[in-house]
């Protein structure tokens, strides 16, 4: 991917430019879907997914993280998206939802799956709906 630019903010795919322990700190201490998740966990999560941050123009500080979980063919699973809570209220968040979305459109996936109680609005700008039939759908593992 070639690096976006949303303002003074860079969005990168870049796996060399990530600041894990920054990203495990985000996920860790205030993220509801994550609180407490371990730092080895964290970083198992890094390296088994397409990583996504955005870095403040003047400083190169990493100030936002999405990963997506995907087999590149057929189905993708957007999780992790934070932004720091002093770069929120910009856009950003939307930015770097639209720079994964954009980035996976070649592959052509069947579809990209994600689970939020607080940011519907966030993804219904860049396409993302509730799911029609929920009844198809199942899990396994902690709900």
């Amino acid at each position: 991917m070639s690096d976006v630019i949303y303002g003074d903010y860079t969005i990168s795919s870049d796996p060399d430019r990530l600041d894990a322990a920054r990203v495990h700190h985000w996920l860790s201490t205030d993220a509801y879907w994550a609180l407490g998740r371990s730092r080895e966990k964290q970083d198992a999560a890094i390296a088994g997914s397409l990583n996504f941050g955005a870095y403040e123009g003047s400083s190169g500080e990493q100030v936002a993280y999405a990963r997506i979980v995907t087999d590149y063919a057929t189905f993708g699973w957007l999780c992790d998206v934070y932004v720091d809570r002093g770069a929120r209220g910009k856009g950003l968040g939307t930015a770097l939802v639209t720079a994964v979305r954009d980035h996976l459109e070649p592959v052509g996936l069947r579809r990209i799956l994600l689970a939020t109680a607080d940011a519907h609005g966030v993804y219904e700008k860049i396409g993302f709906r509730a799911l029609e039939s929920t009844d198809k759908w199942m899990a396994l593992g902690v709900q």
